[in-house]
């Protein structure tokens, strides 16, 4: 090979090194670019997942406010409607017992002037039959006694006796004042007097 030849060889092989430094550079470059190009991207993608979940967030807690209102408001009604229907419980009683107060007035009135006991009794027993129908009516029952083996659950011992006869031992001998049930339910226990 000739001299000429020889840097001719050479100068190509300084202008392929030169390509091949510049594509290197080239590629170097892109690929510098493609990794800022990525972070603006996420940076882009960020804040729109973030204004997602802030929305999430927001509707949940909207959500959150509402049903917390909705269920402060039914329990306010409810205490509400139990107070008026506590207020207004006894009325409907009360109204029943009126007739039998009117029927006592009445009695009151002709008790000055009677002249016959036995009517004025007679009246009497009327309005307590009256009255016990009432109750009666209102689940309201009287607690049998006399006779009964005495029982804890319906019955109060005021005191103890000798009893007359040996089959009246552990029986009510006397009942001081009436026990009253209402629905099976104890609502006073009859006082009664047992034997021993």
């Amino acid at each position: 090979m000739s001299e000429k030849q020889q840097n001719e060889a050479e100068e190509q092989q300084k202008e392929q090194q030169t390509a091949e430094n510049a594509a290197a550079e080239e590629t170097a470059a892109n690929a510098s670019d493609n990794t800022e190009e990525t972070p603006a991207a996420e940076e882009t993608q960020q804040p729109s997942e973030l204004e997602l979940a802030q929305k999430k967030i927001d509707e949940l807690n909207d959500k959150y406010l509402r049903l917390s209102a909705e269920y402060d408001n039914y329990r306010k009604r409810t205490l509400k409607e139990k107070s008026d229907m506590l207020k207004s419980a006894g009325a409907d009683i009360l109204v029943g017992i009126l007739p039998v107060v009117d029927d006592f007035e009445r009695a009151l009135a002709h008790m000055t002037e009677a002249q016959n006991v036995d009517s004025l009794r007679e009246g009497v027993e009327l309005i307590y039959k009256k009255f016990n129908e009432y109750l009666g009516k209102r689940g309201m029952t009287v607690i049998e006694t006399e006779g009964k083996d005495f029982d804890t659950d319906i019955h109060e011992a005021i005191t103890k006796i000798p009893a007359p006869t040996p089959e009246m031992k552990g029986k009510v001998i006397d009942c001081v004042q009436k026990g009253y049930k209402l629905n099976d339910k104890v609502v006073r226990f009859a006082k009664v007097v047992v034997g021993e």
